[in-house]
């Protein structure tokens, strides 16, 4: 008998490079859904053996989907595979019903050990055959899902240094002209006066900053949080603008750079300003581009007010060597 499989991802990089993964000798119909929204519709009108499924989606996320599965009564066994990595997020799916918990990107031995641990009575095709979607990548779609897994292990890194659970929303990658990018970090401001780090970044040509903005009310319920000393020893928020600023965005470079060979150097973060108003953070910054890429992402902490805001700003011309670089994953095999 046939095997019905889902891949719930709103990535088509990530629904493309788990479909590679499936033996090529397996009897199996892959369906695909972008949301679990499509994902309730298949698995309504379809009898699925096995579903994979991403955290981090539009619409109705990974979360919201197996709720959504259990209130239904829906008992088919599911994967959930994603770049958050977070201790407290696999708790959280498996409490919600899913059977297992695999980090991004999953190699092909990890798939063949699920399909033989859940599926053990599939059968194999007469023909080997590619059940990848013949969907065209895009360059947003490369770099979407590269993102999308840095910035899971970025947010690993806050929540163990914090001790609290960090919520993902998606990620935003957009190409800006310098005013935009002005009007963009406008809208990320949260009020009238913000806290700004600035830390430029290479590697083989590639070059860019990053920038972290926290508000004057995150920053003051931070410190609160991670409980720095009140003996006046220290400034304690430039003491945490600083920490933060390296835990996210050193973890969030490593993890660009796992992804694509690279190994950045990371100049010591620059203060733009405290309490400052945005205007004066913008007028602050050393960048000489023109034209950017801008790569958007917004943490917030559980149960708290709490949000750090980390853009990436990569030069133009760096474009065409981190494509280059990540050229592997427009492979259509």
């Amino acid at each position: 008998m046939t095997t019905q499989i889902l891949i719930t991802d709103d990535s088509a990089l990530a629904r493309k490079q788990l479909a590679r993964t499936l033996p090529n000798d397996l009897d199996a119909d892959v369906h695909f859904a972008e949301n679990g929204n499509v994902a309730l519709d298949v698995l309504s009108s379809q009898s699925i053996d096995i579903m994979f499924l991403d955290l981090t989606m539009p619409e109705l996320d990974g979360y919201q989907t197996l709720e959504a599965m259990q209130e239904a009564g829906m008992t088919v066994p599911v994967v959930v595979v994603s770049g958050d990595i977070q201790p407290l997020a696999q708790q959280q799916v498996l409490e919600r019903g899913a059977k297992d918990f695999v980090k991004k990107p999953i190699s092909r031995e990890r798939v063949d050990a699920l399909i033989k641990a859940y599926l053990p009575t599939a059968s194999a095709s007469e023909t080997e055959r590619s059940h990848a979607p013949k969907e065209k990548l895009s360059r947003r779609d490369i770099y979407m899902e590269v993102v999308n897994i840095a910035m899971g292990q970025a947010a690993d890194k806050l929540a163990r240094h914090c001790g609290v659970f960090v919520h993902m929303p998606l990620p935003q990658v957009n190409v800006f002209e310098v005013t935009e990018l002005t009007m963009t970090i406008r809208h990320l401001a949260q009020s009238n006066t913000m806290n700004g780090v600035c830390q430029g970044f290479s590697g083989e040509g590639i070059a860019g900053e990053a920038l972290m903005l926290i508000s004057d009310s995150s920053i003051t319920e931070m410190v609160k949080l991670l409980d720095y000393p009140e003996d006046g020893s220290v400034d304690n928020e430039l003491e945490l603008l600083v920490d933060i600023s390296n835990i996210l965005i050193s973890a969030f470079l490593k993890g660009l750079g796992d992804q694509g060979a690279l190994e950045f150097s990371q100049s010591y973060p620059a203060l733009l300003g405290q309490h400052a108003e945005v205007d004066q953070l913008i007028a602050a910054m050393k960048g000489s581009w023109k034209r950017t890429v801008t790569i958007e992402v917004s943490y917030q902490i559980d149960g708290t007010d709490i949000k750090c805001d980390l853009l990436l700003l990569l030069l133009d011309e760096s474009l065409p060597l981190l494509d280059a670089k990540l050229a592997y994953l427009m492979d259509e095999e």
